[in-house]
């Protein structure tokens, strides 16, 4: 094979490598804007941080003796 034709496979393979990648990498982007989820979104207040979170009811301690933790 020369080396014109087995540049011109890679570059073709390059191009839809990266055809793939930004193509992945917008869908990323476009559901992201479409939750609504932006840095600040995600940021938590003082409060927020502060808060009790885990709380050990009734339905947890089932699921920990029915799986033996």
């Amino acid at each position: 094979m020369s080396e014109a034709k087995s540049k011109a496979r890679l570059d073709r393979r390059d191009f839809l490598k990266a055809l793939g990648t930004g193509t992945a990498g917008a869908a990323t982007v476009a559901v992201a804007v479409s939750a609504g989820i932006t840095p600040t979104a995600a940021s938590e207040s003082a409060n927020d941080k502060k808060k009790k979170r885990y709380q050990e009811s009734d339905h947890v301690k089932a699921y920990y003796r029915t799986n033996r933790y």
